[in-house]
């Protein structure tokens, strides 16, 4: 259980951060890029949840958010000798289970939406907009954490970097699915404003 009394700790004052086993990098290491680029991908999704009311897709998304804490403690964790990224009571990494999920309401949101004829802009409904946001932010958090992979030694979990592909996938029908089920996407229209 995590327990905060204090905010404030001042150990970081020298541009250091701690990390899950107690190492200390800088905080402008590539592993903390990837951190803070899924901590705004979360905060994103926050921004998309309260746009959207009631929408029944707010319950999947409030556990995408507590899945980004566990992919950015998976991330802060460093890899351990011939480490094979299995969770234990002491380390949390996201496990195949949790990309399997996505792909399943991915499958589930896309069978009511009509097929692409155009790419999407990002916008409609608030929520929609919301959403694709918080998608483009993934995409980077993504990338991020491909960087972090090869600069780290040990690398990441490939489920963290694999979940974080899914997610922008089911980010994006989830966008769709908010604008009435991509009847009020705005579509790109190339060369339009020549």
């Amino acid at each position: 259980m995590v327990r905060l009394n204090r905010i404030y700790t001042r150990t970081g004052d020298a541009g250091t951060t701690g990390l899950v086993d107690g190492s200390r990098l800088s905080k402008a290491d590539a592993r903390m890029t990837a951190i803070g680029d899924v901590d705004e991908a979360n905060s994103a999704l926050g921004v998309a949840i309260v746009a959207l009311g009631g929408d029944p897709l707010v319950t999947a998304l409030t556990r995408i958010q507590n899945d980004l804490f566990d992919l950015g403690a998976d991330i802060a964790t460093p890899a351990e000798a011939d480490d094979d990224f299995a969770p234990s009571d002491m380390r949390l990494r996201i496990v195949p289970g949790q990309v399997e999920r996505l792909e399943r309401e991915i499958d589930a949101l896309n069978e009511r939406l009509a097929p692409l004829t155009s790419f999407v802009l990002p916008g409609g409904t608030p929520g929609a907009a919301g959403l694709h946001l918080a998608r483009a932010i993934v995409r980077r958090a993504e990338r991020s954490a491909v960087a972090a992979h090869g600069a780290c030694t040990g690398g990441l979990n490939p489920q963290a970097i694999t979940y974080l592909n899914r997610l922008s996938d089911y980010l994006f029908v989830a966008a769709r699915s908010v604008n009435q089920f991509g009847a009020g996407d705005v579509l790109w229209r190339p060369g339009a404003t020549r």
